[in-house]
């Protein structure tokens, strides 16, 4: 079984280290030559980095719910998994956030958005949002391991040097450390959770508000985009806790997955029947701008995005898995890494065709060049950058888990 297992944690580290040098050649060409060989243009202004951007910030925002089970509400069933959401929360948000950065104009031009924000913008709330979401997760992850970086301290080698480094000289575990310790991860935790919705909720509002575009107009927009975070970095911290949690392989950890499982088919429910209710309203009202999109969605040149990779292998598969196989840790983990990736394939559909409908009639036969065209998909360059985003995300998760005291849980009694 440790075999296995070893061999499992090779794969995933051979995965990312070599998806991180075969992106950097996206990356370079990225910063070399810019834009030039992106495929979105003037009419198509968003593509493959936006609806990456907003797939892992949704990542981030679910799991950093799940965590929030542990240290706001404290949920006994997941105290093992505190720590995994909270590090998987930091490194999909940096994915996300370098991702959009590489779609940005003047790349070096974003300190712009933070220190002369306008805070009649959405997007000037959007960066303040981050930033204090972003310290926070530092802050609470720190505050969930200081009993284990003591501990950790204590070791020999790079882990223990790293563990000591990061106490700052403060190596005290006493009760009433451990106690102030919790009461501030709960304060925090609660904080946080607001921030999570708002920061997400945002980037829903961001499309949502554009009265341009009835695809995306639509009060319901913010609420989407939260359910379907809760429910992807529900999914991806699932498959996380089934093969990396502390107690893997005890009677304890099958019931937290189980349980997780039963979570993520709910929250698999909720949000199939939020995109149905959108869909058939939308292709009801008979809007030309909306319905045609919805039906570029459905019938289109990517149809197979949505039937097969989304309602296939995204709703489907892993709903029968966790209907007649929920008890199965096997079978949870594999409906959520399902769910987990295939999830850019609905953020594809909310970004993409709300774009690809001329605003107007006869604009698409008005020119004729390059950037003037209403047909896209990603070029190679632009699906490399998002493959170096992912596993640059992938690499902090696995560092994190390596030299941090992430899957020690020592320290769990005293902070559940």
């Amino acid at each position: 079984m440790a075999q296995v297992r070893n061999k499992r944690e090779g794969l995933f580290w051979f995965l990312a280290i070599a998806c991180f040098a075969i992106g950097l050649i996206g990356i370079y060409d990225r910063l070399v030559h810019g834009h030039v060989n992106a495929n979105y243009g003037s009419y198509i202004p968003w593509g493959l980095w936006v609806a990456a951007y907003i797939y892992m910030i949704g990542l981030s925002a679910g799991a950093f719910v799940m965590s929030s089970l542990v240290y706001v509400f404290k949920v006994k069933a997941f105290k093992k998994i505190g720590k995994l959401s909270l590090l998987v929360a930091l490194a999909t948000l940096v994915g996300a956030l370098v991702t959009i950065w590489m779609d940005l104009g003047h790349m070096g031009r974003a300190w712009r958005l933070m220190l002369k924000t306008n805070f009649m913008s959405v997007m000037g709330w959007m960066v303040w949002l981050y930033s204090a979401y972003f310290i926070l997760l530092i802050i609470e992850l720190w505050l969930a391991m200081r009993s284990d970086l003591v501990r950790c301290s204590q070791e020999s080698g790079l882990r223990g040097k790293i563990c000591s480094f990061l106490l700052f000289g403060n190596k005290d575990d006493s009760p009433e450390r451990q106690a102030k310790s919790a009461r501030l991860l709960t304060i925090l935790g609660t904080i946080g959770i607001p921030l999570a919705i708002a920061f997400h909720g945002s980037v829903g509002a961001i499309f949502g508000v554009v009265g341009a575009r009835p695809y995306w107009h639509s009060g319901l927009t913010p609420i989407i985009f939260l359910i379907g975070a809760f429910l992807s970095g529900g999914a991806l911290l699932t498959f996380i806790a089934a093969n990396w949690a502390p107690n893997k392989g005890t009677d304890e950890h099958r019931s937290m997955i189980v349980l997780l499982g039963k979570l993520l088919l709910a929250m698999l429910a909720f949000d199939t029947l939020l995109e149905y209710a959108e869909i058939t309203v939308g292709l009801w009202q008979s809007v030309p701008e909306e319905a045609d999109a919805l039906k570029m969605v459905l019938f289109g040149d990517f149809w197979w995005v949505f039937w097969i990779v989304h309602v296939g292998l995204g709703i489907v598969v892993p709903a029968l898995l966790l209907i007649f196989k929920g008890k199965s840790v096997r079978a949870v983990a594999v409906a959520g890494a399902l769910i987990a990736v295939t999830f850019l394939a609905v953020r594809l559909n909310i970004v993409l065709p709300g774009l690809s409908v001329p605003e107007m009639e006869g604009l698409l036969h008005a020119y004729s060049t390059r950037g003037l065209t209403f047909d896209y998909f990603p070029s190679v360059s632009e699906w490399l950058v998002f493959i170096w985003s992912i596993s640059l995300a992938g690499l902090i998760f696995l560092l994190g888990k390596t030299y941090l005291p992430i899957l020690d849980d020592k320290g769990n009694e005293s902070l559940s």
